[in-house]
């Protein structure tokens, strides 16, 4: 009986299953495959050493060494705690866990991590600096909008006239 209840089942059901279980399968797996494609990180091993110009076009993680100019701009940029950087660096975002020696811009942040070190000038709009962190340069946190804030300012003159007047009110309380 046993052997009789597998033979008829597993013949019948078995054409429709996998005919039914295919389109569904082969549906779900390219989805996620273009999803990891747009978020492609690619790595640079610390056994490498780049020198010259760095341009890329996908989020980067360096471990190793890279000297001269790195930009991707509209990209996030890690460099690895085993990461050795001497150059100009122009990314969306830029974590940094390992040695930065040169000017670093951002167009959104700059994250230096505990461990990090950076010797530069930084320009981005946020700045974080973990506690352990290494800084030593300039930090110039330029605003998206800076340029229209800067045609407003004329409009502005007219107003700080008010103000100077509630400024000794304030004051004579």
């Amino acid at each position: 009986m046993w052997k009789r209840d597998e033979a008829p089942k597993p013949s019948a059901p078995a054409a429709p299953a996998p005919a039914a279980h295919q389109p569904v399968s082969t549906a779900s797996v390219p989805q996620p495959e273009n999803r990891r494609i747009e978020r492609d990180v690619v790595n640079i091993g610390k056994s490498v050493v780049i020198k010259g110009e760095l341009n890329g076009s996908e989020d980067l993680t360096i471990e190793g060494h890279v000297e001269g100019k790195i930009e991707l701009k509209d990209h996030v940029l890690t460099i690895g705690p085993n990461g050795r950087i001497k150059a100009q660096v122009l990314a969306k975002s830029v974590i940094v866990l390992g040695e930065v020696n040169g000017n670093v811009t951002a167009s959104e942040k700059v994250d230096i991590r505990d461990g990090g070190s950076v010797d530069g000038d930084i320009i981005a709009p946020r700045v974080a600096i973990a506690e352990g962190a290494h800084f030593r340069g300039s930090v110039d946190m330029q605003r998206k909008g800076g340029q229209p804030a800067a045609k407003e300012t004329p409009k502005s003159a007219s107003q700080p006239a008010p103000q100077a007047q509630a400024q000794p009110q304030a004051a004579a309380h």
